[in-house]
């Protein structure tokens, strides 16, 4: 019976990773909230990276068109030289130009997790912590809810670029919203919905990539890897699933604009955190 309900636990814990890291409102801290109820402790980082990487391969899986379109155009960019045949197709030099930008946006969270990361996390991961950057992301939520960019994919410039890339780094504070940081970010720049959406979500593949390949090693030597190896891939398997229907639901929410929805969840989320944990 212990068992089963271990499993239960890792089951829900799924659903909350998949169900809340495309949506603004923090998988991370929607994670700590979840095992503090249920009474569940993390030693290193091995889960959040197993789930992270299952919502990774749901978002590429749902962005496979857009990813192989930007690495064919980006690499025929690099590798022809022939100057009518650029002209003839003004589509690979956009595509190079928005693969760079990722480039250039993933730099600063990169950084930012190298040097700091494991000092953020001891620092910030309280349950107040949580409150307090739900409050902040409902604020921002909030204040670019009527905003409609005009700025589309080829549209982009290194700033707007930088300034994404340092809102994913402020996200490495659990609470505070990974794709809800570079969402407001993006829209704030002046991105279309559907730019600003593509633009996040690009730049949530490289970062997490590299959290797979730097916990690597966290995961080879976790001391509770066969212990828990069956809670981990139900874990793994229902985020997995959960990411991909939340994801594809939070695309029709930005298609209709209506992020403010979302302010008002990270409003009663993190006041009832502040009332009550």
């Amino acid at each position: 019976m212990d068992q089963i309900i271990l499993w239960l636990k890792y089951f829900f814990l799924g659903i909350v990773q998949g169900a809340t890291e495309p949506i603004p409102v923090s998988s991370s801290g929607h994670l700590i909230i979840a095992q503090r109820l249920m009474g569940l402790k993390q030693n290193g980082l091995s889960f959040e990276i197993l789930t992270n990487t299952a919502s990774l391969i749901a978002i590429v899986f749902i962005f496979r068109e857009d990813i192989m379109k930007l690495i064919t155009g980006g690499w025929g960019y690099l590798t022809t030289r022939k100057p009518e045949y650029r002209a003839d197709k003004p589509e690979y030099r956009a595509d190079f130009m928005f693969c760079l930008y990722i480039v250039i946006g993933t730099i600063p969270a990169a950084v930012a997790a190298v040097l700091f990361k494991d000092q953020i996390e001891s620092i910030f991961s309280s349950v107040y912590t949580v409150a307090v950057a739900l409050l902040i992301t409902g604020v921002a939520l909030w204040l670019i809810r009527n905003l409609r960019g005009r700025k589309q994919d080829g549209d982009l410039k290194t700033k707007d670029a930088v300034l994404v890339g340092l809102a994913q780094a402020v996200a490495l504070i659990p609470g505070i919203s990974r794709s809800g940081a570079t969402v407001i970010s993006s829209i704030a720049v002046g991105m279309k919905q559907e730019t600003a959406l593509k633009f996040s979500f690009m730049l949530y593949i490289p970062i997490s990539i590299g959290g797979l390949i730097m916990g690597a090693s966290d995961i080879a030597h976790d001391p509770n890897r066969s212990q828990l190896a069956i809670p981990y891939l139900i874990a793994f398997i229902t985020t997995l699933v959960v990411t991909y229907f939340s994801m594809r639901w939070f695309m029709g929410i930005m298609a209709r604009g209506n992020l403010k929805y979302f302010s008002y969840y990270c409003f009663a989320a993190g006041t009832l955190l502040l009332i009550f944990l």
